[in-house]
């Protein structure tokens, strides 16, 4: 599971369809990084100990976030 940086909501990180994925992720798996570039993710906001919301997030090739559902 992946956590997201800066983003309150769930309609924060819609906000943020554009941005580097890299800038945007916050890893929380203790066996290894799950981010790997293009792809889809599940995350969890709005931080990894407080999960008030879930969100499937597609990153692109560039690695920025194309699409949140």
């Amino acid at each position: 599971m992946v956590s997201v940086y800066g983003c309150a909501t769930k309609k924060d990180l819609k906000s943020k369809v554009g941005t580097s994925a890299d800038r945007l992720f916050l890893e929380t798996s203790m066996f290894g990084s799950e981010y790997k570039g293009q792809g889809s993710y599940c995350v969890v906001g709005p931080s990894p100990t407080n999960r008030k919301w879930y969100a499937i997030v597609k990153v692109d090739s560039q690695g920025l976030v194309e699409k949140v559902s």
